[in-house]
């Protein structure tokens, strides 16, 4: 197994786009819904690992605004899984220091999966460890959108000068508020694209392509990841 070099400072955020469930149901001849069930428990561990490791924050993409034209058989399987692995997450990280943050228009759910988020975000709210975001029907310009709709209602309230509006003002009014931008973002499956993820967070993100699908990727893949990173100079544009 690779271990992971202690040559660098680790990346404050991480973003994985959770790619390849659905090709690696297909390679092993099983349902779409057997990836996204598989993948699932590859998040858990990556998520522990992170936790173990100290990383600081994770943001995983697990369900996008854009999922909903999937078909209504997987759409269906997707919210039942959603519903069982929620309840999961409740015993699985009951004794991992993190606090989870749902980031996404939780409100297009149902009343059960609503609850579900609502409890775990309550019961780790004040825990100390890894910030782990769990992106669920997410989509990063409908994220500046709704973002720019609070400053606008701000704004015709009388609450906000329109002339005092700057980048860390709509940086405070996203679903991440409060938290660093993306450091990092890793994509499985060979696919090298952002996919409406976190537009604004990634403005000077470093990327790395994993050739893994989502449901063979281990620690070992994360690793060379994280190392790839450290070996990257970072500038901002600064030179």
């Amino acid at each position: 197994m690779t271990k992971l070099s202690a040559k660098g400072k680790l990346p404050s955020h991480v973003g994985i786009i959770m790619d390849g469930n659905r090709r690696w149901a297909k390679n092993h001849g099983l349902p779409a819904a057997s990836g996204h069930s598989r993948g699932a428990e590859v998040f858990k561990n990556i998520a522990k690992y992170c936790n173990k490791v100290g990383f600081e924050h994770l943001t995983v993409f697990a369900f996008s605004t854009e999922n909903w034209k999937r078909s209504a058989e997987e759409v269906s399987a997707l919210m039942f899984l959603f519903k069982k692995y929620l309840k999961n997450v409740m015993r699985d990280f009951k004794s991992e220091n993190m606090q989870i943050k749902f980031l996404g228009d939780i409100s297009k759910f149902s009343s059960d999966i609503k609850d579900l988020i609502s409890t775990i975000e309550q019961e780790t709210s004040g825990r100390s460890g890894l910030k782990l975001n769990i992106a669920m029907n997410y989509g990063s310009r409908d994220e500046i959108a709704n973002a720019a709709k609070i400053l606008a209602q701000k704004a015709l309230k009388g609450e906000l000068n329109p002339e005092s509006i700057t980048e860390e003002t709509l940086s405070e009014n996203l679903y991440t508020k409060g938290q660093p931008d993306i450091d990092l973002i890793i994509r499985t499956a060979g696919e090298k694209r952002l996919s409406n993820f976190m537009l604004w967070q990634s403005a000077y993100a470093e990327f790395h392509w994993a050739d893994a699908l989502w449901p063979d990727f281990c620690e070992d893949d994360f690793n060379k990841a994280i190392d790839e990173y450290f070996n990257r100079a970072r500038r901002f544009g600064g030179e």
